[in-house]
């Protein structure tokens, strides 16, 4: 790839495989990296453990969304799904396990698909993006067994509740909509901008972010990044950070963002913003957590450019990775 290609590189998705030992990575070019974190971390690494152990084309258009199941890494471009054997990516080969394309009203429209999520309760994959739809998938016979339609502008965010039997969605319809697994109803659907406490009309109304954490809710976009009560579908805080939050996430009694901007926000739940930490990319659409290694824990962050950076304990950047 060429210094032009590098310079205009954006990071859209990662996931850590199920080992914690290697992370993949997806841009917007339609390709994905593996690392080994095990290399990059070990005493003795070199600038060469930074770089990947393999880099494939998975899509046409940018890998927006990355998953990893069990024995498999999934990856989601333009209105396909593709599965890769974690096993065979680690020997270099990248040979697609299986595609599968959602059941599109059109055969014209290649909706992207900008998120994904597993619901372990009945081993399904929930997809959405350009269609305005959710779409589920069975990942044991690889069937599109349901579509949830009721936004009115594409997806852009995915969450399960795997207790409640609940998913919910974030769109560029600025709503949150909550549905109820087992009727495929829509059972509640919060328009986050028409809350004064949330709203930025300067940003716009869509959803970008969501996260859950039992009976508390994460969203973010065009409105402030807000912590919400689902049992009494308020806001309890609003976090007071600038630019669009792309990625939120729970972490022990703390909550990370990342967004327009160049760093890393650690928030508390009460609202208050405790530290930012710098990144390279001046603006980051990717944040995750290694917590299937406790050897390799590391929250690992991308964006606008073809380094991820690396941090092995919360406060600091540790060194990056580079596509």
């Amino acid at each position: 790839m060429g210094p032009i290609e590098l310079l205009h590189m954006s990071v859209f998705s990662q996931s850590f495989s199920p080992c914690g030992r290697y992370l993949a990575a997806g841009n917007n070019y339609g390709e994905i990296a593996i690392f080994s974190l095990s290399t990059a971390l070990s005493p003795d690494a070199s600038p060469l453990s930074q770089k990947p152990i393999h880099v494939f084309t998975a899509h046409e258009g940018p890998v927006f969304s990355l998953h990893s199941a069990e024995s498999h890494l999934l990856s989601t471009g333009n209105g396909e799904i593709s599965a890769w054997s974690w096993a065979e990516l680690i020997k270099k080969n990248a040979k697609a396990a299986w595609t599968r394309r959602p059941n599109y009203k059109s055969s014209l429209e290649i909706p992207e698909i900008n998120s994904m999520v597993l619901d372990p309760r009945d081993n399904s994959l929930v997809v959405g993006g350009g269609d305005n739809n959710i779409h589920i998938m069975d990942l044991e016979n690889g069937v599109f067994k349901s579509v949830l339609q009721g936004h009115t502008d594409y997806i852009h965010c995915l969450n399960v509740r795997g207790r409640e039997a609940e998913i919910l969605s974030g769109g560029e319809d600025g709503a949150v909509r909550i549905w109820d697994t087992r009727t495929g109803q829509s059972v509640h659907c919060i328009e986050v901008y028409k809350y004064e406490s949330c709203a930025r009309p300067q940003y716009g109304k869509w959803i970008s972010c969501l996260a859950t954490d039992s009976d508390w809710m994460l969203c973010g976009g065009g409105p402030s990044l807000s912590l919400w009560h689902l049992r009494s579908m308020s806001p309890t805080s609003i976090f007071p950070l600038t630019g669009c939050q792309r990625q939120a996430t729970f972490y022990q009694d703390m909550i990370l963002s990342v967004g327009e901007g160049q760093c890393v926000s650690h928030c508390l739940m009460g609202g208050e913003v405790k530290a930012q930490i710098p990144c390279m990319p001046h603006s980051l659409n990717t944040l995750a957590i290694n917590t299937n290694s406790s050897e390799h824990r590391v929250l690992t962050v991308g964006g606008s450019s073809d380094h991820i950076d690396v941090f092995t304990n919360l406060s600091y950047r540790a060194f990056s990775l580079r596509f």
